[in-house]
């Protein structure tokens, strides 16, 4: 006769935990690589703040190295915002004339660097209003308050 064993009322945990130190070290790990951006040092000047209540902004950055990047989105306005798409000066008119057509609402703004040469603004301005934006806004660093 076989011997009946009593039913276990044990969970065993210890897989549970090996999974979630798993996850851990998984999110830990790629957490960073979401966090990048395109890193501008913008000029500081008095402006108005950007408003909720533009949604989906054009962005396109420029870095001191004169590197172009073009972004769409709420994330682009911030200063951590997203890196967007890598761009040239030849391939941004085509690109912002498919948003600026699909959209022709859309507020359009640039994010420049202040050790670019002035004359390279002007010149991404130019390519955006070919484009068909209607105005072409800058971004810019609020000063910061001296007294306060």
């Amino acid at each position: 006769m076989a011997t009946r064993r009593k039913p276990m009322s044990e969970i065993n945990v210890v897989p549970y935990i090996d999974v979630m130190l798993v996850l851990l070290v998984i999110f830990m790990a790629t957490a960073p690589l979401l966090t990048q951006g395109v890193n501008v040092d913008l000029p500081d000047a008095p402006s108005e703040a950007i408003t909720d209540t533009e949604n989906d902004p054009l962005v396109v950055s420029m870095r001191g190295d004169g590197a172009l990047f073009m972004n769409t989105g709420a994330a682009a306005t911030s200063k951590a915002g997203n890196n967007g798409t890598r761009v040239t000066i030849f391939s941004l008119q085509e690109q912002a004339a498919k948003i600026l057509r699909a959209r022709p609402e859309v507020p359009v703004y640039i994010k420049a660097d202040q050790a670019l040469n002035y004359g390279e603004v002007v010149r991404v301005m130019t390519v955006l209003q070919k484009a068909g934006a209607q105005s072409v806004g800058l971004i810019t660093d609020p000063p910061e308050q001296i007294g306060r």
